[in-house]
This record gives C-alpha cells, structure tokens and sequence, in this order.
C-alpha cells in the first residue's frame, strides 16, 4: 500500500461510494483512514523522512484497503474493485511533493502559544506588523515565504488581530 494524498484520496473515495451504496464504515477504518492522512502529511512534511510513519501508514492504509475491497466486492462486483486497485496502484507510484507554504504546521511556537500567520501587504508592511505584535507583547518569527507568524496569549492575537484590522482599513 502506498503512503501519499494520492492513494489516501483513492481510499477516502472507496470509502464514499460505498457509504452511498448504505455500507456502514466501522469507527475503526475510518479512524485508521484519518490517522493514515495525518502520518502521511508527517512523512510528506519531514524533513528527515519519519520512518515510523511510514511504517505505520503502510499499516493503516492496508488495513483500510483491504476493509473496502472486501465490502465494494458484495456490492459493486469484482469490475469496479480491480478499477479501484488499478487507481490505488497509480496513486501509489507518486511521490510526495515537498511542502507549500501553505504548511498549516508551524514550528517553534510553544504549545501552551497560540499564533497567526501574517502575509504583509503594501499597507501593513512587516515591519509595522512587527510594533504591532511587540505593542501586545507577542513575538514574531520570519517564514522563508516572507510571512511572519505572530505568537503569545490568547487576548494579545485578538488585540493583534483587531488592532491591523483596524489600521487596514483605515487605509
């Protein structure tokens, strides 16, 4: 079984049709389907390539694979299964891309933080955003992107928030 998005989509649409067709998925798979996008997006985001995840993806995913091929056989018939393995096959030839910077993970900031990522723009540009973070005692960390990630307590990102909201549109 394959370890990227491709093949975990291939799965999740398995999953759907099926649900259409009225097959209640046990809480099980679909707890082994969401943890196999989790330590996919591990693998796919680590620097150093997370072996255990990998190991682990192999596990969940196969144990989906093999749930859903066995129900989509009672219903759809052996076409549609081998036309779903043939997908999952292709899927599973891609490769992971290297992340985005729209990496919705955010490191360095601590857990008990809580953050906001800042894109400057003409009218707000870093360097304001930074006396407004610092004006809220939050501190700002530079993403390789040119976005700043804003951190602190709770009622400091509000006032941060607010307080750039306010200066935007004021311009």
């Amino acid at each position: 079984m394959g370890h990227n998005m491709a093949s975990w989509k291939v799965l999740e649409e398995m999953l759907i049709d099926l649900e259409k067709k009225g097959v209640v998925i046990p809480a099980n798979i679909l707890s082994d389907l969401r943890s196999a996008k989790s330590m996919i997006k591990l693998h796919c985001t680590s620097a150093k390539g997370a072996g255990d995840a990998l190991q682990k993806t192999e596990e969940l995913s196969a144990n989906v694979e093999a749930y859903l091929a066995e129900e989509a056989q009672k219903i759809f018939g052996p076409e549609k299964v081998d036309a779903w393995l043939r997908r999952l096959e292709e899927a599973n030839a891609e490769v992971c891309e290297e992340p985005t910077s729209e990496n919705k993970y955010v490191t360095g900031v601590p857990r008990d933080q809580k953050w906001v990522r800042v894109e400057p723009i003409k009218d707000l540009p870093a360097v304001r955003i930074v006396e407004i973070a610092e004006e809220q005692d939050l501190q700002v960390k530079s993403e390789k992107d040119g976005r700043l990630v804003v951190y602190g307590q709770l009622d400091g990102i509000k006032a941060f928030v607010k307080q750039m909201t306010a200066e935007a549109a004021k311009k």
